[in-house]
Formats: structure tokens, sequence, C-alpha cells
């Protein structure tokens, strides 16, 4: 059967609630020939997205009308790898997080990386396909150590980069710091240099796309595309959830390829005289 993921906007819930309201979805869901596998719950911006095995969205929302009364708002086909790849779980949260415990609760909320090498083109053309190939190994084995010290998942690899997410902008942004100074100490050592841009965006599983952080990964891959050689660009978004303005130039307005209005647009600064917050 297709598994779906689908958006509540809600206000004043709790944890408690959110879980007691899952509770009552599973006693309902074999009438429907349903299967809830877990939910996020994000107290602060008021949304919860259930996970569901279903034999179409009719079948799901269904579920949540006999249960409880609380339909989803929006409601998309997604798969299992990729959610799993973005957010990490599949299955329901610990009982800790599910009762009282707000604060424990994963909200969905995430924050979208990408890498690419600079030049990847011409470097295969001036080098060949081995010694290229060796760079690209580099590449990975860099940004995959950044990753891990800062709680970050590979969500794929681009051929000449990498998407990753992590669970908040702040993670995300010192890792991005992280692997422009890994770079910068690799090239003072290397005859052959590995220059990179990376883009940064934040958002929730389910927007009003029809993909699994559709618009969030999107700007993010934009903002990669539109960075220069050795260059961190991100989403006012980002900034402001990060929260630390000494780490960031003002916004400018930019036209970006598929967004029909003008973006912000905001350049990340990593020399080492900017501070990394510390990862939690």
């Amino acid at each position: 059967m297709p598994i779906f993921m689908d958006r509540h906007d809600v206000w004043e819930t709790t944890a408690a609630d959110v879980a007691e309201a899952h509770r009552r979805d599973l006693e309902v869901q074999d009438r429907y020939g349903v299967r809830f596998l877990t939910y996020w719950f994000d107290q602060q911006r008021g949304t919860i997205f259930c996970l569901v095995d279903a034999p179409d969205k009719g079948s799901a929302q269904r579920v949540h009308r006999e249960a409880h009364g609380h339909v989803a708002g929006e409601i998309v086909e997604v798969s299992l790898s990729a959610v799993e790849a973005f957010l990490g779980r599949i299955t329901d949260p610990s009982p800790a997080s599910s009762g009282h415990a707000a604060s424990a609760m994963d909200a969905g909320h995430r924050a979208i990386l990408f890498t690419d090498i600079v030049g990847s083109t011409e470097m295969t053309a001036r080098l060949g396909d081995r010694l290229a190939t060796e760079l690209i190994r580099a590449h990975d084995s860099i940004v995959r150590r950044c990753l891990a010290a800062c709680d970050g998942r590979e969500v794929k690899h681009t051929g000449d980069g990498i998407m990753a997410s992590f669970p908040d902008s702040a993670r995300g942004v010192d890792c991005a710091i992280r692997i422009q100074r890994e770079f910068q100490r690799h090239n003072t050592s290397n005859p052959e240099p590995i220059h990179i841009r990376i883009g940064l965006d934040s958002g929730e599983p389910v927007e009003d796309s029809n993909d699994l952080f559709g618009k969030t990964v999107q700007l993010a891959a934009r903002l990669c595309s539109e960075a220069a050689a050795d260059q961190i660009l991100v989403s006012e978004t980002i900034c402001r959830e990060h929260g630390d303005a000494a780490l960031f130039k003002a916004a400018e307005q930019r036209q970006l390829k598929g967004f029909a209005a003008p973006v912000g647009v905001v350049e990340c600064v990593w020399t080492e005289t900017s501070a990394i917050t510390p990862s939690t």
C-alpha cells in the first residue's frame, strides 16, 4: 500500500493530547485497512505530522474523523526511505517523549543542507575520471565527518555533492562552517584544491507542495547553486532561527530560478574569526 504523511494545524494542544489522539487512531485503523506508523508534534509551531500506510488518502482521513474528528489539512504520498533519511525514524516516538514532556518531542522541523563541488565537470575533463573520483571521495569523507560531528543525516549523494538534514538550524549552520574550514585546511596541504559551495534552508515535512520537504529542498538547492566558491548562502529562515547575527551578513533580495518572487539570501561568515555554536 502507499505511504502517506499528513499535516494538522493545531493550537493549544499538548504532547499528551497528541499521544492520546494517536492511540485512538490505532484503535480504529483496522476497520479501514490502515496502519498509522508514527507521528511528529511541533508545539511551538502548532503542527502535527502523521505517517500512515493506507490504501488511499481518504481511508487515512476516515480513521482520523472517526477516532477523534481532527482530519488533516494536507496529505502527500511519500517513500519510507525518504522519511527515514530526512527525519531519522519511521516508528513511534519513545514512551518518554509521547507523554507530557513536549520539549523532548521531535517536531519534524529540519534544516536541509546541500554541498556542491565547484567546477566538477571541468575538473573531470582536466584530471580524468580516476583522479576526479579521488577528489570526490575526499569531498565525501570531509563532509561526512562534519555531518557526524553535528548530528547531520546524509539524505543522498548528488554526484558532485551531498544533501543532508539536521534537527535544527544551529547544527546545520555549524556543520556548514565546519565543512568550509575543513576544506580550507585540506587545500593548504594538497596540490589539487577542492572548492565547494553550500546552501541551507529549513522547514517542515509537509507544506503546500506534493513533495517531502519540497519547498525547503528546492530553496536549499538553489541557494547552493547561487553561492560562489567557498561560500555559504542561507535563507532568512535559517538566519532567524539560528539567532547569532554576528555570523551573517545583511540579507539581499535575489530572483532565484523556480521562485516567482525575489528571495532573501544571506551569506554566512565562516572564517576562523567567526565562532561556532557548540552542537548539542
